[in-house]
């Protein structure tokens, strides 16, 4: 997917990609990212991938686009993967309709906009997700499950108009929990465990290779 030798893959989202990068597990966090450069570093050694982590806790679109030019265009990476959105459908449901999921469209599309016209680089896009089952009793997980799915269908519009790669993680993790326990994947439902970030890990370098 045009990934040579030293090339620089920069991975940006909310604490999902974080995952301790700026404090207990630096540089690369202990989530997915640091996997992914595991996955390639041990089946691909030869391109010595330069990755990137600015994942930021507790972000949303709007915070990605305030940070984009520093932490994404001005690296000038080969490919950037983005995971956001889960953080936006909270402050939606909070109250905040600047991230419905028409207004996190429209910001997400800014970021992807400048970015084609900065970057001739590879986009991965992966929808944010909810890792619990329909038929949960906790009132504000059905209405989470409810209301994710349109978050989902904005980035794969997004990736559809922009030609990126795309990995819908949503319908991933529900597949997934037809077999093992959501305790198993994400205790609260948002956060991974290694097992969940394991997924997350290896439908990134999927996509990418």
């Amino acid at each position: 997917m045009g990934l040579n030798k030293n090339s620089t893959v920069v991975f940006i989202g909310d604490s999902i990609t974080d995952s301790g990068r700026r404090d207990a597990a630096p540089p690369l966090g202990n989530g997915y990212v640091a996997l992914f450069k595991d996955l390639v570093d041990v089946r691909r050694p030869e391109l010595r991938l330069n990755v990137v982590n600015k994942g930021v806790s507790g972000n949303t679109v709007r915070d990605l686009k305030e940070r984009w030019e520093d932490d994404v265009l001005a690296l000038k990476p080969q490919a950037v993967s983005v995971l956001i959105g889960i953080n936006d459908l909270h402050r939606y449901l909070g109250g905040d309709q600047g991230l419905s999921p028409d207004g996190f469209y429209e910001t997400y599309r800014e970021i992807l906009e400048a970015t084609t016209r900065r970057l001739d680089a590879v986009l991965l896009l992966m929808s944010p997700f909810y890792v619990a089952r329909p038929q949960s009793m906790d009132t504000f997980r059905r209405k989470v499950l409810e209301v994710i799915p349109h978050y989902v269908e904005a980035v794969e519009r997004l990736s559809a108009e922009y030609s990126t790669l795309y990995v819908d993680l949503h319908a991933e993790f529900q597949r997934l929990l037809e077999h093992v326990p959501a305790e198993e994947l994400a205790p609260d439902a948002v956060h991974p465990t290694r097992k969940g970030h394991m997924l997350i890990a290896l439908k990134a370098y999927d996509s990418l290779f």
